[in-house]
């Protein structure tokens, strides 16, 4: 989406307004009980930004924070009930080369982790979604070849793709995005993940897909809808630019399609914190980025809703329908963010999300 197309976009942010029912009050956070007490008939983990710096990966092949990255496998498998999903929201590795070979033995050493953790034969589920790191090239840009390594890396755990937008289209897009942005549903929930850095439209999601996914999911009769994407559309306070808000016209059409249309929240990562708020009062935006690259150095812990641990989000919802989101975390090892963990993982915080 481009912003010479703002005018057009603007229509779809009103056509969009008429989908669903009027949107409701959402259940204040300071309130919100930290215990699901109807049972809960599924959950999912989102997290992402699990990277090390540039400057510290000198002989770890996967460039992956690689102590916490087997802490939070190790800690999601032996979740109890297990998550039916993990999605993990991009930022994997340190990617940003020109060079692809060198992408694919990142990824490839990545995968390699995750097949000798507990978590790949736990039963739950991973979904991998692309970050910045993946798709960008060393000027930051979304390349084609950076697409195509993560497609074919990445094929075993982007199984559920396929539906979504092909080249050109109403969102004008350069190249075949049906599996980097696609929807599934899953019992009575639709999710729907986002490449949030396409080729020729970084910082963007394909607005128009998105609007039409939705509603016929809604259609269809599903009851929660979740979207997941590694760039926020409302970025950190401290950070305020560093999201999709690069194009406001479009992340403003792309808000207003998941508030019409009661989504929960959208999760992501990208800003290196973690981090929940209401930008405009109804869907929530969760920053589940804490999942082992070093905390940005402008997080501000006053800042409700802030967490400067590292670790994952749970996702829960319950047989009565309520949606709860739940941050565990542990503190970073004194002195070496990527040494072995020595504090206990514990649910740091806990919101309720649902549409109200």
């Amino acid at each position: 989406m481009r912003l010479h197309r703002s005018a057009v976009v603007l229509l779809l942010i009103a056509a969009t307004s008429a989908i669903v029912m009027s949107c409701g009050d959402t259940k204040n956070a300071a309130t919100a009980p930290t215990l699901d007490p109807n049972g809960i008939a599924y959950s999912f983990v989102v997290l992402g930004c699990n990277r090390l710096a540039a400057t510290e990966t000198l002989g770890v092949a996967s460039s992956a924070n690689v102590q916490e990255l087997n802490r939070t496998f190790a800690d999601v498998a032996a979740l109890s009930p297990k998550p039916n999903f993990l999605f993990m929201d991009g930022d994997l590795v340190l990617g940003y080369t020109n060079d692809s070979t060198n992408l694919d033995k990142e990824l490839q050493a990545w995968i390699a982790l995750y097949k000798a953790s507990p978590l790949a034969t736990s039963g739950v589920e991973l979904v991998t979604i692309p970050g910045n790191h993946e798709t960008d090239n060393l000027a930051k840009v979304a390349y084609a070849p950076g697409e195509r390594t993560w497609l074919r890396d990445m094929a075993p755990y982007i199984t559920r793709g396929g539906n979504g937008p092909g080249a050109g289209g109403a969102d004008a897009l350069q190249t075949d995005q049906s599996k980097l942005t696609y929807s599934f549903d899953y019992k009575d929930a639709h999710f729907v993940t986002l490449n949030t850095d396409p080729v020729g439209a970084d910082w963007h999601v394909p607005v128009y897909w998105v609007a039409e996914d939705i509603a016929a999911a809604r259609a269809r009769g599903q009851k929660h809808v979740f979207a997941i994407g590694h760039k926020p559309a409302y970025p950190y306070p401290t950070v305020p630019t560093d999201g999709l808000v690069f194009d406001p016209v479009s992340r403003n059409a792309f808000w207003n399609i998941l508030q019409s249309n009661q989504v929960e929240a959208m999760f992501s990562a990208h800003n290196h914190v973690g981090y929940h708020s209401q930008p405009t009062g109804h869907t929530w935006m969760v920053i589940a980025g804490n999942g082992g690259t070093p905390i940005d150095a402008s997080v501000d812990p006053t800042i409700p809703g802030t967490g400067t641990w590292f670790g994952y989000t749970l996702v829960t919802v319950t047989n009565s329908g309520r949606v709860f989101s739940k941050s565990y975390g542990r503190d970073a090892p004194a002195g070496n963010y990527a040494g072995a963990p020595t504090d206990a993982t514990t649910m740091r915080d806990s919101t309720e999300i649902t549409w109200k």
